[in-house]
């Protein structure tokens, strides 16, 4: 009979175990890393950066996304500035409900969370750095969250301030070892060419940490996107936002061929989000609608 009840117990406790582990991939079921669950519209999906459609944080931000044709948005950590913390509203448990109901109500993926306000602020200048970056993995998990974007930004340009680099490392492996514990991955974006890219990830040496790859770099300096991709390999790119700097909506960019991008990428085997940050239209910035929605129909008739 205690050996009859003994299994029992057994049985019931991994029972809920796997209701857990189902519960949670029920939140956020295509949220994997480097597009290692693929949904029914194959291998790439599409994203919006929230805060550039000016839904940083807000709920709207799911039904405006659906509306413009999107699989997922990247979901911002919120506004950092001069303060300790991120203005994070999905601390509080009604809003990681709201935005969890919002996103299934929707149809829409959150593909990673967002640390932005590092573009502006300096990451080897904030001695709570370990803090924000936990703030910002707990919001992964509860939100059922794989990928998170951290930008070294202009204070952090390791092109223009290689004297940074030394603390720059040391605090990846710091973070990085926090992902590994978390199970998540950290994305970098950096100032640095492929090569650089590469050898700085080996100086890191954290599974924790990959490039968060973005066009506008190598497309702005003049190097060669194509090529840096293949140098990158699909193994160290955890995401990518797959748009140039402001000026031309892609379908009208020459400065980039998106059929070439996805024969390079289909070449490597990468699969994975690529999420819309720019290429606005210069004449009619501000139109979020035409924008967006214009970029994504075209990425979409490319890559799906």
């Amino acid at each position: 009979m205690i050996q009859k009840r003994s299994r029992v117990q057994r049985i019931f406790f991994i029972a809920c175990i796997l209701i857990e582990v189902f519960s949670l991939q029920a939140k956020n079921p295509d949220s994997g890393i480097n597009g290692t669950n693929k949904s029914k519209q194959g291998c790439y999906k599409i994203s919006v950066c929230d805060w550039m459609i000016l839904k940083r944080q807000k709920i709207g931000e799911f039904e405006l996304a659906h509306e413009i044709g999107a699989d997922g948005v990247e979901v911002d950590m919120g506004s950092l500035g001069q303060r300790d913390s991120f203005d994070n509203k999905l601390r509080k448990k009604e809003f990681q409900t709201l935005f969890l109901k919002k996103a299934k109500e929707n149809n829409i993926v959150i593909s990673s969370i967002a640390m932005s306000g590092f573009y502006g602020q300096s990451f080897t200048g904030r001695e709570n750095y370990k803090s924000l970056v936990e703030d910002c993995l707990y919001t992964m998990q509860i939100m059922g969250v794989k990928i998170a974007f951290l930008p070294l930004g202009v204070q952090c340009d390791l092109t223009k301030k290689p004297e940074l680099r030394p603390l720059v490392i040391e605090r990846m492996k710091v973070i990085g070892k926090m992902a590994v514990n978390a199970g998540v991955v950290i994305g970098i974006e950096t100032s640095l060419d492929a090569k650089g890219e590469v050898q700085l990830l080996k100086e890191i040496d954290s599974k924790g940490i990959k490039i968060y790859y973005n066009f506008q770099n190598p497309l702005v300096s003049g190097r060669n996107l194509y090529k840096e991709l293949r140098i990158l390999g699909k193994d160290r790119i955890c995401q990518i936002h797959c748009t140039n700097t402001d000026g031309e909506t892609l379908p009208n960019d020459k400065k980039v061929d998106m059929h070439k991008v996805k024969t390079v990428l289909q070449e490597m085997g990468w699969c994975g989000w690529l999420v819309v940050e720019r290429s606005r239209d210069k004449n009619d910035v501000h139109n979020v609608k035409k924008n967006y929605g214009t970029n994504i129909e075209y990425l979409k008739r490319i890559f799906q």
